[in-house]
């Protein structure tokens, strides 16, 4: 069962940057992050979890990365593959990129922009973007 821990959230001025990051663990026995897809999602404030958005995702067999439309351009999704880390970068933060950040992993490397296509989640880390 994955384990994800985010981290790098925090508050920013409209404009500004942030980096986000997600240690995944706890893989099965001889499997990778190879495998897996990750996504990173956002629940903004007073929406439910099911409620919560695909910013971005890997699918880490191949490499290719989604993205939605709000973020296009500005949010980059990337992996440090030796340390078993995924990372958000975000720049050019607008306010309704507020919410609290979520890392998302999915068990068969195919990835998607559903809550329900990922069964492993981390705690979250909240972003608040206001001046």
């Amino acid at each position: 069962q994955l384990h994800l821990v985010e981290s790098g959230g925090g508050l920013v001025q409209p404009g500004g940057s942030l980096r986000l990051s997600c240690a995944v663990s706890g893989f099965p026995s001889r499997r990778t992050l190879d495998e897996y897809a990750i996504a990173w999602f956002r629940q903004a404030p007073g929406k439910e979890r099911e409620e919560r958005e695909a910013v971005s995702w890997m699918i880490m067999p191949s490499g290719l990365t989604h993205y939605t439309d709000s973020v296009r351009g500005r949010v980059t999704i990337s992996r440090e593959k030796d340390k078993n880390l995924v990372f958000l970068q975000m720049i050019t933060l607008k306010p309704e990129d507020t919410g609290t950040y979520y890392c998302a992993g999915d068990g068969w490397g195919v990835g998607g922009h559903r809550v329900d296509d990922y069964a492993f989640w981390g705690q979250g880390t909240q972003v608040t973007v206001s001046s």
